[in-house]
């Protein structure tokens, strides 16, 4: 067989197929502590790209590369938004408690995209109940997948 039809480097296909990472459409609402974690990720890849290069890994070089352009997109399109507290409505980067008519509770965060844990009470803001959530204020309540949701308290994050 010619070597025209063989692979130098069996890794070469895994390389070329890891694709990009996709970008969301909507704003890229951050708030201080999502900033300063896209900057540490930006920082983080640039070392891991600097190590990968100098030891010729191809594949960690693809990897780390692809997803050090994610970020620099995140961190070039990122708006940086800190709570408005005073006008007593849900907003991007507050913390709301709510509670529904089964007793269940919930406290969450209104965060970025790339923020979001929602082990630790952080939801998107384009989420469902971000959605709902934003521009009311106490006793008011926002429906969600057929439930209601009563705001109990809405203050800054934690």
């Amino acid at each position: 067989m010619s070597r025209a039809f063989t692979r130098e480097d069996d890794n070469e296909g895994a390389i070329s197929d890891i694709g990009e990472r996709p970008v969301s459409a909507n704003r890229n609402l951050v708030t201080p502590a999502g900033l300063a974690m896209i900057d540490a990720e930006v920082s983080d890849l640039r070392e891991k790209l600097a190590r990968a290069e100098a030891d010729g890994d191809r594949e960690k070089i693809a990897l780390m590369s692809r997803d050090l352009r994610y970020w620099n997109a995140r961190r070039e399109t990122a708006e940086l938004v800190e709570p408005d507290t005073t006008d007593g409505v849900v907003r991007f980067g507050m913390t709301v408690d709510i509670v529904n008519d089964d007793g269940e509770r919930h406290s969450w965060t209104l965060v970025g995209e790339d923020e979001t844990d929602v082990s630790k009470g952080k939801i998107s803001h384009v989420s469902p109940m971000a959605k709902a959530l934003f521009g009311k204020a106490v006793g008011e309540v926002a429906t969600v997948n057929g439930k209601e949701w009563e705001i109990l308290s809405i203050g800054a994050p934690a």
